[in-house]
């Protein structure tokens, strides 16, 4: 058995076992080792559903579907009682559940409710500075005039529901606030603010800042990972060459700045003590995002080898230091993601996100799998 495949039949392993930890609760971060679960009403239940997805199409066994369908029905009510959902994460929540029932079993029902939500997001769409605002009501006096990185990772349902209806709007937002995000989130040097500001009247640019990054103008390594993949993506659906040497510039800058052990402390720019946290969620983001990237290049690319090897070896190391292979009754599949070092939540514990994209990476690699973000052709 390979090294993936290993990697893969623990996570399997674990998942299904959580299943009836869980029960209808989601999971978020974890508190002592043991998962902290959630009613639905944050920004992260989308990566349980996708686990569970996973899963099901990886093993076909039935107690991941019935699982996954009873996470779709939970994102059906929250959609009807319009439950948090003032923010921009709507790709993560119904990419990975609605989106990719319609993706496996085209149900009519999961695909109309994928495009509702993609209604909800296209709310967030700010007319007079032609972005897409992270957070909070329109008008919000801190966050107005945001936007962040993590957006580029919620575009893809934008996009997709363009192919699906061929109402040009979806497509126009997500390229604007794509291009947008490109101009003034990643720097000259290829790093990445976590957020920008405009003048909420005017559209003006105003700063680049962070939330969660080590101060306003370090690169904050999961952001970083979110450019990644999500410019990646977006090459994918527009084909425009900009978006995929985003990716590029931004992969080699991250796999450049990985310590010895090849998986990213938290932020590029934090002093490095031995107390310095990491994020292994940042670096399994990044690993998928490398495979996506890796999926538009030429075999003769001269960035392929580079490419190619530090996937590989971040992905040994996740598998290696970071899994919890050798314990069983372990909830998580990573351990030391972080969430918030600034913030001081979950600074070093599992991260449902961290392991969504790990057991995406595995499938993708091993079994081809590509994971919810777009139509399989």
């Amino acid at each position: 058995m390979s090294l993936w495949q290993k990697a893969i039949e623990d996570a399997v392993q674990k998942t299904k076992a959580n299943i009836g930890k869980f029960g209808g609760l989601f999971p978020h971060v974890s508190e002592n080792g043991k998962y902290i679960l959630n009613d639905n009403c944050d920004w992260t239940e989308g990566f349980w559903s996708g686990m569970l997805w996973l899963c099901y199409e990886h093993t076909k066994d039935e107690a991941f579907r019935e699982a996954a369908v009873r996470t779709v029905e939970s994102f059906k009510k929250r959609l009807e009682a319009h439950r948090v959902l003032d923010h921009h994460d709507i790709g993560f929540l119904y990419s990975l559940s609605a989106k990719a029932q319609w993706i496996i079993e085209r149900d009519p029902a999961a695909k109309q409710l994928a495009l509702e939500a993609a209604d909800v997001m296209m709310r967030r769409w700010r007319p007079k500075g032609r972005y897409i605002q992270a957070w909070g009501p329109e008008g919000d006096p801190e966050n107005g005039g945001r936007i962040i990185i993590d957006c580029m990772m919620n575009l893809p349902l934008l996009y997709w529901a363009y192919e699906q209806t061929g109402k040009k709007e979806y497509l126009d937002v997500a390229v604007t606030h794509a291009d947008k995000s490109r101009r003034f989130l990643v720097r000259g040097d290829d790093s990445s603010y976590h957020t920008f500001y405009f003048d909420q009247e005017t559209g003006e640019s105003l700063r680049g800042g962070t939330h969660q990054g080590y101060q306003d103008g370090s690169t904050w390594t999961r952001g970083q990972a979110w450019g990644i993949y999500g410019f990646a993506l977006s090459y994918r659906y527009t084909k425009n060459p900009l978006y995929l040497e985003t990716s590029r510039r931004m992969a080699r800058y991250f796999l450049e700045r990985l310590p010895e052990d090849d998986v990213a402390y938290w932020d590029f720019d934090a002093p490095v003590t031995p107390e310095t946290k990491r994020d292994s969620s940042a670096s399994a983001i990044a690993s998928a995002g490398l495979i996506e990237l890796l999926s538009h290049l030429d075999a003769e690319d001269a960035d392929r080898t580079f490419l190619e090897d530090g996937l590989h070896r971040s992905m040994k190391s996740l598998v290696g230091n970071y899994s919890t292979i050798g314990q069983p009754d372990a909830e998580g599949l990573l351990e030391h993601g972080s969430y918030s070092v600034r913030g001081g939540a979950a600074p070093d514990d599992y991260m449902i996100w961290g392991d969504y994209y790990y057991l995406e990476a595995l499938l993708r690699m091993e079994k081809g799998i590509t994971g919810y973000w777009y139509e399989r052709s």
